[in-house]
């Protein structure tokens, strides 16, 4: 399926779903206050008419002739002309009934039928206040009514369903016309935009066909956007470029001899981009011993971007590459000046690991030290973000200690200095809990316990959040989010939260859920004391089966 085809198909509804949701809302708010007014205008003439009636009775009481029939039907004339003069349509009418069902007055014959006199008996008489809907003379109608107890009638302000919702009609009808011409034209300038988008890459295409056909490394193609396919065509240049002047480097080099100096600097200035200034010291120390894999205990760290697409939409390229190389060289200074390895970029994510090629007694503690400046950091970095009026990042960070594998990983072409093992895939699962968790940095038991080992939590605060189990293991692990200063609040609160935790584990489950309260309430609401507190309740008049130990089984990465 070619790529225009795709972006037809993926915008096509779209749009179609957005312009329906648009004309749409129009059309009812439209009809909405239409009906209203119409609605409003029946209310205002039965008002006027009610007051009108009431006035008349006020007349023949004050001069005495309530109780002359002449005088009591000259009103109810006069009440009738009334009526008539306040009629704007030929399909309105006014009319009354009595209790019995019969017309007895009228602006224009109402053409009451015989069966239609008990309903419409029914529905002025049940008191209901509003617009009603009923048939007279066979017809839809709408009306609003009102009881004048000296006359005994029921008074009724009626106009044609069809006449009251005529404007509503109206609307619709031009809605749906205005809806498929939007749709049109939509899809004729959907067909022009895919073709201008799709055109470069299709240049792209063609070139490259010409560099294989031919070797012409000297082909190049016009940036046409400054968007994506701008920014690929940019890069196709260079790359073509770099290939050109690599190519024409292989040949005037290939008859000369280099001299093994200057190949061992030509390397160092390489690689030292790519490569820790460690392991290329050691690279050149004993090449050989870099190909044997080493196993032993590390630190290794995840960080992530949260919702880095939604950052990514907002950004232009250029936008976006600066952020992201402002935002990571930020991150990777803290991790070399806390003696880390940047072990690679995943994206929008790093990871890094303390303890190779090179061991230090405070690895562990250097790695919780890192994640703790990266937070600090990326507060920096939003503040010029926002001076910028550029979106803000807010990241994750997981770190795990424990035993893996360490060495050059990868073919002849092209090898990697990297970490391998269970304890970096709990460290990449730690980073993605601090979503469910939410908390920006977890860090692992195992490295709790190594800080506690080697008496490295002096200055650091830790929260026991809970013991998981992450997808694919059974085995549960205990995480902990970790601080170097805390608020008032929480200073009164951690412990009582960690209490709370010896007593959930102790299966104590309501004393738990009454320090977990406590916690929700000094902190002012928290997520976590929330969750447990509702697991202990939970537990509390549903226990747990014998052998429970406390783990949640994560179903999700």
């Amino acid at each position: 399926m070619k790529i225009r085809l795709k972006i037809f198909l993926v915008v096509l509804p779209l749009i179609i779903v957005t312009l329906s949701l648009a004309e749409t809302a129009s059309y009812f708010s439209a009809v909405k206050g239409v009906t209203r007014l119409a609605r409003q205008l029946l209310g205002f003439k039965l008002g006027e008419l009610e007051k009108y009636a009431d006035n008349q009775w006020a007349l023949l009481v004050e001069n005495n002739y309530a109780g002359n029939p002449a005088m009591i039907e000259a009103a109810q004339q006069s009440v009738k002309s009334y009526a008539q003069s306040i009629v704007l349509s030929a399909t309105e009418i006014i009319f009354a009934i009595d209790r019995g069902g019969k017309v007895v007055m009228a602006s224009s014959p109402p053409d009451l039928r015989l069966e239609e006199e008990t309903p419409l008996l029914s529905l002025v008489e049940s008191g209901q206040s509003g617009l009603q809907n009923t048939v007279i003379g066979g017809e839809k109608r709408v009306f609003q009514s009102f009881y004048f107890t000296p006359f005994q009638w029921h008074i009724i302000i009626s106009e044609k369903s069809a006449e009251f919702y005529r404007d509503a009609d109206s609307i619709a009808l031009q809605t749906v016309i205005t809806l498929g011409v939007s749709i049109i034209l939509m899809v004729l300038l959907l067909i022009m935009i895919a073709g201008h988008l799709t055109n470069p890459l299709a240049r792209i295409v063609k070139a490259m066909n010409n560099i294989i056909d031919n070797a012409d490394l000297s082909s190049r193609v016009e940036i046409e956007y400054r968007d994506e396919t701008g920014n690929l065509a940019y890069t196709f240049n260079q790359m073509i470029g770099e290939l050109d002047r690599a190519y024409n480097q292989i040949k005037r080099y290939a008859f000369q001899a280099v001299l093994a100096g200057r190949k061992e600097e030509r390397i160092r200035q390489i690689f030292q981009k790519y490569v820790p200034k460690d392991v290329i010291e050691r690279f050149f120390a004993s090449p050989e011993k870099m190909l044997i894999g080493d196993n032993r205990n590390l630190s290794i760290l995840f960080s992530d971007i949260r919702s880095f697409t939604t950052i990514s939409e907002g950004l232009a390229p250029d936008e976006l590459v600066n952020s992201l190389n402002r935002y990571f060289s930020g991150q990777v200074d803290i991790i070399y000046n806390r003696g880390g390895i940047v072990d690679k970029y995943i994206g929008d994510a790093i990871m890094a690991f303390w303890g190779a090629p090179e061991r230090h007694d405070d690895d562990a503690l250097q790695s919780v030290l890192s994640g703790l400046d990266m937070l600090d950091a990326v507060s920096v970095f939003n503040e010029k973000q926002r001076k910028m009026g550029k979106s803000e990042f807010h990241i994750g960070i997981g770190i795990n200690y424990g035993e893996v594998t360490v060495g050059n990983i990868g073919s002849e072409r092209k090898m990697d200095y990297t970490v391998i093992g269970d304890a970096v895939n709990l460290a990449s699962r730690m980073e993605g809990l601090t979503k469910t968790y939410h908390a920006e940095i977890l860090i692992s038991e195992s490295l709790y316990s190594e800080l506690r080992k080697t008496s490295q939590t002096r200055g650091l605060f830790f929260r026991l959040l809970d013991t998981v189990a992450v997808k694919g293991k059974t085995k549960g692990v205990k995480i902990y989010t970790v601080k170097r200063a805390l608020s008032a609040a929480e200073t009164a609160a951690w412990p009582v939260h960690n209490q709370g935790m010896e007593l959930y584990y102790r299966r104590s489950f309501r004393e738990a859920a009454e320090k977990f309260r406590e916690v929700h309430r000094l902190l002012g609401g928290d997520f976590n004391a929330e969750n447990l507190f509702r697991r202990c309740a939970d537990y509390a008049a549903n226990p747990p089966p014998e052998g429970w130990n406390g783990v949640e089984v994560m179903k999700t990465k």
